[in-house]
């Protein structure tokens, strides 16, 4: 099926936070769950810590999370639920210039997590549990359509394909995120507050992680936000042999220079000062943005 091609890029939209095409924003990742592939907030408290100190180095959304999205020990809905939303009521309620994402696939976690103050659903496993567009919608909530090449959540990609030819896998990411976005308008939510999210990396390789990349202003010009999410994965990794997450964080940076050029509005990220430099670096360029200092020659 061949998917639309790139038209204008559409805003991000949730209460007081406004991202675009060239003016977009960093979601901190903070994650509950215990076997992160990066940094787990054992406590309550070090979580709402990890929330502030995002928000002092530039995070407007911080996206919570309290089960790994790889394989890993069950947790429960009930057990989800205790993980995250405590965190949320006290973000929501000490930080409340943040907007606040619930990382999850299962509807009543996100009914929990919208009830204590959560703004965007963020589903990455591509409407898995179908209630969530509902949920969502009856929140005022935003969500987020991903796509994962049909994996069951939690699952490892493992020899995926998407056609005859490489480029195939843009055309099928792109008809899914926007099937799933379909569904979300059909249950109440403004296109303002969907964004759609290629997923490098659940279920694909890593030439099919570049190939989205690559192709990322497509999904850009749908006339919805775009949020990626590529901070320390494996197919950064790959692409320059670096075998650890903790020796990814420049070509992730590189990379998140190239999805800004080309118009993604919310990017997902781990390192919060980093990225909103390399952001704002990016905005200094084009002119969307005034440099933060403009003295050098000038006296």
């Amino acid at each position: 099926m061949s998917s639309p091609a790139a038209g204008r890029p559409g805003p991000l939209r949730i209460g007081p936070l406004e991202a675009r095409a060239g003016r977009p924003v960093v979601m901190a990742v903070i994650n509950r769950s215990v076997d992160s592939f990066h940094v787990s907030e054992p406590t309550a408290g070090s979580a709402v810590r990890a929330a502030a100190h995002a928000q002092e180095a530039g995070a407007a959304i911080v996206d919570i999370g309290g089960v790994r999205a790889g394989r890993g020990p069950h947790v429960g809905v009930e057990e989800e639920i205790d993980l995250v939303c405590p965190i949320i009521e006290a973000i929501h309620s000490q930080l409340p210039g943040l907007v606040i994402s619930a990382d999850t696939y299962r509807a009543p976690v996100a009914r929990a997590a919208v009830a204590a103050g959560a703004r965007i659903v963020n589903d990455t496993w591509a409407g898995a549990d179908p209630e969530l567009p509902t949920v969502a919608a009856e929140a005022g909530a935003g969500l987020v359509c991903s796509h994962t090449g049909g994996l069951d959540p939690r699952t490892d990609a493992h020899r995926n394909r998407y056609g005859l030819l490489p480029d195939d896998v843009v055309d099928h990411a792109l008809s899914g995120v926007l099937t799933l976005a379909r569904r979300a308008r059909e249950a109440g939510i403004p296109a303002e507050r969907i964004l759609l999210d290629p997923t490098p990396d659940f279920g694909k390789n890593t030439r099919q992680s570049l190939l989205l990349l690559r192709s990322i202003a497509r999904f850009a010009g749908q006339g919805m936000p775009v949020l990626l999410a590529i901070s320390r994965k494996d197919f950064i990794g790959e692409s320059v042999d670096a075998t650890t997450p903790a020796a990814r964080l420049p070509a992730t940076l590189a990379a998140t220079a190239y999805a800004v050029e080309h118009g993604v509005s919310v990017i997902r990220a781990h390192d919060v000062a980093e990225t909103v430099d390399t952001i704002r670096m990016i905005g200094a360029i084009t002119g969307e943005a005034e440099p933060m200092r403009s003295v050098r020659g000038l006296r």
